[in-house]
């Protein structure tokens, strides 16, 4: 070919390096046209990323950068970042960027998103914003400067109580900041909730810490010598403040559109059609600059939807850009929240179907037909479980009792078979059909694990809130297939859980990198990270934060505490078999009021102690490990506790003692790593007064021995133990309930309790009694030997934190934090830490709590 028969360069400008450009790129190169070379101006230094993430950021320098990025390197793609443009000139078809530098086009795209607004309040120079890396690195170095200069935490209003807003909020008082909320609205996310959601949501919230101020606006940031000090409201009142990062909404970065004489919108934004082109037959408009079917959105999905749309019409396509779904599920400072559809009831005669518990936080509303049949909406807050498989059935019938597909109202019944047609994955436009032939290998090879799924389908590789459909869809087509459903962890593992815990025992791995390196691929994520390190803690049984697996574990772990739903933490010491002395009562005592913590005696006959800072656990501890007590493996997948009741020792019709074999049972298995937590009961008599049967290992006495019960549970789906022996003294008690659990530990799936992972066994408790007590697999001796290692190489978490000062710097806030906790700072009510319920609140829980499952308009 020669050079003039070479096909002429299509010349594609993208002004903006965001998400929906990203998403553009990628489109056109999916299209495999080698005649269009694509440039990208962004603002940012940084390649496009993940704004939704952004919280992330709060946590660490986390890398939000969108995949795939080796478009980034295509010959048909060139990325500018750093570089602003500042000009169209529409008659020769060129942007000129800051650097004076002038690119020519035959098509333009305006991808430049929007902007976070400050209103024109006096102080106003004194705001932050929430909407870019630097502005959240900021903020992080801004705290931090704070609590290293005044030692104390950072004092932080957050105006607007959307999404963006709870995000900010969340994170900076996961950091220690102490952070308030001010709302215009009469509740929370009131652009995407209904009343009794927002309020719901308001609850959550405010048990995290966070200060809330529903009704009313900043006026003016008041900043005495030039240091922001406090932020006056449009009630009269004030707040301290620090720092005032405002989050009240978008604005649409049209400046250059305006200026280039291109339609704009009543309220901002480009004015496009259908095809999303603007008044300019050369020029379109993607994302949130856009002012599509009247209005501009600021989500993920819609903006996708209109990439997709200008990559089609570049290449010569008819798709139109006709519908705006703004369905939206994310998590706010840990808490689900998800609506989608007429979440406000407002179609004509709609009903709605509400489950409502405010003690909980709990609100799941569907919103039908006025024969009940039509799905129209929905809201969840705190229990966003059925929102992945509702939401593609808007607008369609649901083919069953509404009620029943509420998660939290504990009705059986829902079930729901997709049609062909149904979204799957809005922010990729992914249907069920799709899916299914994906699965069934309709275009190309069977995709028979979730990860070629992903890849060959696209879906799920965005916000990767539809995966658990996905997930659901996959092993129905394998199923309908005759095939074997994938039992791989994820798709970084292609082994079951029990598979890598075999593997991992056989060739004696000890690291996360050695794992990966022989069994796995790619970085990890949250499903096979602590699953690893559960595997590598159950085996080896050294201190769980060594060695690199502090960064496996979850939250809990890595404390080595419970975090509580205001960011603090609770402490609970080890009791074994809930006998203790007057002396170490006296400690916890001594310890609660030392640190103003509040204290409950849990259902295990365990004291628990709520309130800690993270910078106070290691003084807690060493008060407790001085007096003897040992960490009490209350934030693990480990044993829990051992329950027992007052046994023949004062039990008149006690028959043996069984406070003395609850001691015996929870030393022993005390910190033993499982694919779940794990609970011990031990009953001195028939009378079962500690519960045994409603455990995952239930002891109970006879007057020849003690009787022993298996695969109890309690929780969402409450299960009796089995009876697996009887009668038997306490050495053979004790060799079968090693075996019982080591063969648990070996072969369950993740996050599986017992009571779920015996239903799953060929057999089930016959199988079992099988393995432990016949020894039908002939594992009875290595069973036994795995357990006995883990009693010998037991050591007290707590206590080895507290003999290495390098471990005992995991526990300061900040880096530059002081060793020791300030003694001036002390905790307050008006932050919902540690406040007592109020009496409306008391009437509410002793009324019952809950609103129950009803139709109301």
């Amino acid at each position: 070919m020669t050079t003039s028969d070479a096909p002429r360069i299509r010349h594609v400008v993208v002004v903006g390096g965001g998400p929906a450009a990203h998403r553009l790129t990628d489109a056109l190169l999916a299209r495999g046209r080698d005649d269009v070379h694509v440039t990208v101006f962004g603002e940012e230094l940084h390649e496009p990323y993940d704004r939704v993430a952004l919280s992330r950021r709060l946590q660490g320098e986390a890398d939000l950068t969108l995949q795939p990025r080796s478009q980034w390197t295509s010959d048909g793609v060139t990325l500018r970042t750093g570089r602003r443009v500042v000009s169209i000139d529409k008659k020769r078809r060129v942007v000129v960027a800051d650097d004076g530098s002038r690119t020519p086009y035959d098509d333009l795209v305006l991808a430049t998103g929007s902007s976070a607004p400050v209103p024109g309040i006096p102080g106003r120079k004194h705001a932050r914003v929430y909407r870019t890396i630097d502005d959240v690195d900021a903020l992080v170095a801004a705290a931090a400067r704070i609590r290293a200069a005044e030692g104390r935490p950072a004092r932080v209003v957050v105006a607007g109580g959307g999404l963006l807003g709870l995000e900010a909020a969340g994170g900076l008082a996961a950091l220690g900041a102490e952070v308030t909320v001010v709302h215009s609205g009469a509740w929370l996310m009131s652009a995407q909730l209904d009343e009794g959601a927002g309020v719901a949501l308001a609850r959550l919230i405010g048990a995290r810490g966070v200060g809330l101020r529903l009704g009313v606006r900043p006026a003016a940031l008041l900043a005495p010598g030039g240091t922001l000090a406090r932020v006056a409201l449009t009630d009269g009142s004030h707040l301290e403040a620090d720092l005032a990062v405002f989050a009240i909404g978008i604005t649409p970065r049209d400046e250059l559109a305006r200026e280039a004489g291109l339609a704009t919108g009543p309220r901002g934004g480009v004015v496009v059609d259908a095809g999303c082109r603007t008044s300019d037959e050369h020029i379109w408009a993607i994302g949130e600059v856009a002012c599509a079917l009247g209005r501009c959105v600021g989500l993920v999905a819609p903006a996708n939807a209109m990439a997709e749309v200008v990559a089609d019409r570049l290449c010569g396509g008819d798709a139109v850009f006709d519908t705006i779904d703004d369905a939206t599920k994310l998590k706010l400072a840990g808490i689900d929240v998800a609506s989608f559809g007429d979440t406000l009831g407002s179609s004509d005669d709609a009903l709605e179907v509400v489950y409502a518990d405010p003690a909980r936080g709990l609100y799941q509303k569907l919103v039908l037909s006025s024969d009940a049949r039509v799905l129209l909406g929905g809201v969840f807050v705190g229990d966003a479980g059925p929102y992945a498989s509702l939401r593609p059935m808007l607008g369609r019938e649901l083919g069953g009792e509404p009620a029943s597909f509420l998660s939290v109202a504990g009705i059986e019944g829902g079930s729901l078979e997709l049609p062909d047609d149904a979204l799957v994955c809005s922010c990729n436009n992914v249907d069920a059909g799709t899916v299914r032939g994906a699965v069934r290998g309709e275009h190309g090879p069977a995709c028979t694990d979730l990860a070629s799924l992903k890849s060959c389908s696209r879906a799920g590789t965005q916000c990767g809130s539809c995966v658990p459909l996905m997930k659901k869809l996959l092993e129905s087509e394998l199923t309908k297939a005759g095939l074997t459903v994938s039992r791989a962890l994820c798709e970084h593992f292609a082994m079951s859980r029990q598979e890598l815990f075999d593997g991992v025992r056989v060739v004696g791995l000890t690291s996360w990198e050695a794992v990966v390196e022989r069994f796995g691929s790619g970085a990890g994520c949250d499903v096979c990270k602590p699953a690893v390190a559960s595997i590598l803690a159950s085996q080896h049984g050294s201190y769980i934060l060594d060695a690199g697996r502090g960064a496996l574990q979850d939250t809990n772990d890595r404390a080595l505490a419970n975090m509580q739903r205001d960011g603090s933490y609770s402490v609970v010491p080890r009791i074994p078999g809930g006998e203790i002395t007057p002396e170490k009562l006296a400690v916890i005592a001594s310890v609660a009021m030392d640190f103003g913590l509040y204290t409950k005696i849990t259902g295990g006959q365990r004291i628990d102690m709520f309130g800690a800072r993270l910078d106070q656990l290691p003084d807690i501890w060493k008060r407790l490990v001085d007096a003897g007590f040992e960490s009490g493996q209350a934030y693990g997948k480990a044993l829990r506790n051992v329950k027992s009741c007052v046994g023949s020792t004062w039990c008149r019709f006690g028959v043996q003692d069984s406070v003395g074999m609850a001691v015996r049972l929870e030393l022993r298995y005390r910190g033993l790593r499982a694919p779940h937590k794990f609970k011990f009961g031990v009953s001195g008599c028939a009378r079962e007064c500690a519960e045994a049967r409603g455990k995952d290992v239930g002891v109970i006495a006879t007057e020849t021995g003690w009787n022993l019960y298996v695969g109890g549970n309690g929780g969402f789906q409450p299960t009796h133990a089995q009876l697996l022996a009887s009668d038997l003294d306490d050495e053979t008690l004790i060799r079968y309930i090693d075996r019982y659990l080591m063969y648990y530990i070996r072969t369950a799936d993740r996050l599986q309790r017992t009571a779920r992972w015996m239903e799953d066994l060929d057999g089930g408790v016959d199988h079992v009694r099988e393995v432990v007590v016949d020894d039908s697999l002939g594992l009875a001796p290595e069973l036994e030997a795995a357990m006995a290692r883990h009693v010998d190489t037991y050591e007290d978490e707590w206590a080895a934190t507290l003999a290495d000062p390098e471990r005992l710097r995991r526990f300061r806030s900040f880096v530059n934090a002081p060793g020791e906790p300030d003694p001036d700072l002390v905790r307050v009510t008006e932050r919902g830490q540690r406040r007592p319920a109020t009496d409306e609140e008391r009437r509410v829980m002793i009324a019952g709590g809950s609103i129950p499952v009803g139709r109301t308009r």
